[in-house]
């Protein structure tokens, strides 16, 4: 294999810088303002047994980032249990659900930071499967993607609430989910 050029690095770094934004700057406040609606017992409610609670999806979203990104392309160790987090019946408070979420969000990006983009084409070995660094990076950033719609969808259904990510008052969507920083 070549060694990689100054014009795909940059690409490869634009791609991680993209999916960090991605998860902290997109997903992370949407989902903050979706169980800032909600009680802890509609963050637990599910439509039927065969369907997932917000509180599932949380915890769901946690395990895989971690052992995707922190335990698969970094160096943590990799202690998920990945049933227990559909498997789980008791309220675990909003409060300690969006903790946990921040906290392996932080750590998520931490890892990202520091990744070389010259070994995105690298394999890992996750889910006892050979996927590479950019296919880890791309499936945890999707796989946040279709959750964080599910959690909106389910948010909208418990609440009656339109949720007003965009303002669309200047004819051009602006987006709404998240004060700017000074």
């Amino acid at each position: 294999m070549s060694s990689p050029t100054p014009a795909s690095e940059n690409a490869s770094r634009a791609f991680i810088e993209q999916a960090r934004t991605y998860l902290k700057d997109d997903y992370l406040p949407k989902i903050e303002q979706c169980l800032e609606r909600l009680t802890d017992e509609q963050i637990w409610w599910r439509a039927n047994a065969q369907s997932n609670s917000i509180g599932n999806l949380l915890l769901h979203l946690s395990g895989n980032a971690r052992q995707w990104i922190v335990s698969g392309i970094g160096a943590g160790p990799d202690k998920r249990v990945r049933q227990q987090e559909f498997d789980q019946r008791d309220i675990i408070p909003r409060s300690e659900l969006l903790t946990l979420l921040k906290q392996t969000l932080v750590d998520v990006d931490a890892v990202l930071a520091v990744f070389d983009e010259t070994k995105l084409l690298t394999n890992y070995t996750i889910q006892e499967c050979p996927v590479t660094a950019l296919e880890a990076i791309f499936h945890v950033t999707e796989h946040f993607s279709m959750h964080t719609g599910q959690i909106i969808m389910l948010t909208k259904m418990l609440s009656a609430e339109d949720l007003e990510f965009y303002d669309f008052s200047t004819g051009a969507p602006v987006r709404a989910w998240k004060e700017e920083q000074d």
